[in-house]
């Protein structure tokens, strides 16, 4: 495993991490406590020391799920990112709650789920320039860092095509963003990835397999369960995707590697980007995430030598 500096934070995560949003329930099954634990304890072998969740994956679950294990496991050795701003009402909805005295009890309850003193970075998840143009929510959360209850507050982007949180995170001491980027969608190398180097921003690198089209295993004319948050998507674009994965993978990805660790390297590749965030839904694609560091070389500048 490679590790990189998150941006002006003291963070040193693997370049790889562990997306969480399958753990609520939301992509067509239901984790069970072992199943998480399996998981985690593959991504542990492997060297992954990020986690990536959610207040509003299943209210509370993926959560729960996380700090069950980490309950039994060293906390220490682990870097855990949650979010806040939502709340869940169901399979795909959500209500929106942003006010500072929202946030805060949405911290607590967080807290509690994960079963730990502090949280390794607090993202503010998919806002508006409205809700984030708050700055009784900002100095609310300034004091909970100073309470040591977070330890690096961050900006999961609604957009990846509009700088404007990116441009003001210094303003409100964040120092990492999230933004979907993958081979399909490159939109945040515009104004998004220049923005961040220039505010020495730590990017993770959300859907970095597009929502699993980049993985490899679906063909155009793939249909998805309704419980799986992939059949809200359009089928013809869905279709569109899949055929240029399939052109994707005939011209671009070198025989006998991996389309899903070529893709996640290829994310590495950029000099804004820290991290990549895949799901994974069993210790298999752990280790598949994995591999992608066999195609990252060693001389991107977040790099940390250990």
């Amino acid at each position: 495993m490679k590790y990189r500096r998150l941006g002006k934070t003291n963070l040193d995560i693997s370049v790889v991490g562990v997306g969480t949003w399958q753990y609520g329930g939301e992509w067509g099954k239901d984790f069970s406590q072992s199943e998480v634990d399996a998981i985690l304890d593959k991504a542990q072998e492997v060297g992954i020391n990020f986690l990536d969740t959610a207040e509003c994956y299943g209210d509370h679950l993926s959560e729960r799920l996380i700090g069950d294990y980490l309950s039994r496991n060293n906390r220490e050795d682990w870097i855990v990112a949650t979010k806040f701003g939502h709340h869940f009402l169901g399979s795909f909805e959500r209500s929106r709650q942003w006010s500072a005295g929202d946030v805060l009890n949405q911290l607590d309850a967080s807290l509690k789920s994960l079963k730990t003193d502090y949280i390794d970075l607090y993202q503010a998840h998919s806002c508006s320039d409205e809700e984030f143009n708050n700055d009784e929510l900002w100095t609310m959360l300034d004091k909970q860092v100073q309470a040591g209850k977070i330890r690096h507050l961050g900006i999961s982007l609604k957009s990846n095509d509009d700088s404007y949180q990116t441009d003001k995170a210094p303003d409100v001491n964040a120092g990492a963003i999230q933004v979907v980027y993958n081979r399909l969608d490159q939109n945040p190398e515009e104004k998004i990835f220049p923005s961040s180097i220039n505010n020495n921003l730590g990017v993770l690198a959300r859907v970095p397999l597009a929502s699993g089209y980049l993985s490899g295993k679906y063909k155009p004319g793939a249909t998805f369960s309704k419980d799986d948050v992939r059949s809200k998507h359009d089928s013809e674009r869905t279709d569109q995707l899949l055929r240029k994965v399939e052109e994707i993978s005939r011209t671009e990805v070198p025989n006998e590697v991996p389309m899903a660790s070529w893709a996640l390297a290829w994310c590495l590749k950029h000099p804004a980007v820290t991290s990549v965030i895949p799901g994974c839904k069993n210790p298999e694609q752990v280790v598949l995430n994995a591999k992608a560091v066999e195609w990252v070389s060693g001389d991107h500048p977040q790099t940390i030598q250990k």
